[in-house]
């Protein structure tokens, strides 16, 4: 599959996919974090959702892309052209079972996003994110305790949870006091006990 890809880096910053543009190419993120949005009538934007290493983008059966991608950070990619999909898809049937799992995921990502922004507190919001986050860097193996990096702003991070960047910043001091986030090596934060963030995010905190 390496032999179809063109490696590509994007600074941060950069808006590598354009709502409503001709999709031409799909992409793979092989390092850093990408934002995801949609744009508003009026102009301004949605953030819909973080995404990292080893996510597709742009895969969806459709001439136009449906969100808009943003690189956070410096991001590397691997960047495929769409007219070669279904032949890749023939030699590589993995990249078929990706696509329908790429499916499934926006549409439980979707589901937790309403329930996020329509039921949650700004503490349940909140701590729900950074469990997102390591459900990103760790999968299913989750550690008792973990350190976690976010490279996007408060502003971003308001924005996706659909708090004022004043509540995300409260939450936070607030969630260090209850000794649930400290700091971690760098910029990290530390998380000493997963289970318990876990527990706020779901509403049994």
């Amino acid at each position: 599959m390496s032999r179809a890809a063109v490696k590509v880096t994007v600074p941060a910053g950069h808006v590598f996919i354009e709502e409503g543009s001709a999709a031409h190419d799909f992409f793979n993120v092989t390092g850093g974090t990408v934002k995801l949005f949609k744009s508003l009538p009026d102009g301004r934007r949605q953030i819909t959702g973080f995404v990292g290493v080893g996510h597709f983008l742009g895969l969806a059966v459709s001439d136009h892309y449906a969100f808009g991608a943003e690189s956070v950070e410096q991001v590397q990619l691997c960047r495929f052209s769409r007219t070669k999909l279904e032949t890749l898809m023939e030699e590589f049937p993995s990249i078929e079972r990706r696509l329908l799992a790429e499916a499934a995921n926006e549409l439980v990502a979707a589901q937790d996003q309403m329930l996020l922004l329509g039921r949650k507190t700004a503490h349940e919001r909140v701590a729900s994110f950074l469990c997102g986050r390591l459900v990103e860097k760790y999968g299913e193996c989750m550690p008792p305790a973990a350190d976690i990096f976010l490279p996007m702003t408060r502003a971003d991070i308001a924005d996706f949870l659909g708090l004022t960047v004043e509540t995300v910043s409260r939450t936070f001091s607030r969630l260090r006091r209850e000794h649930l986030i400290g700091a971690g090596a760098g910029q990290d934060i530390h998380i000493p006990s997963v289970s318990r963030l876990e527990a706020i995010g779901s509403g049994d905190g």
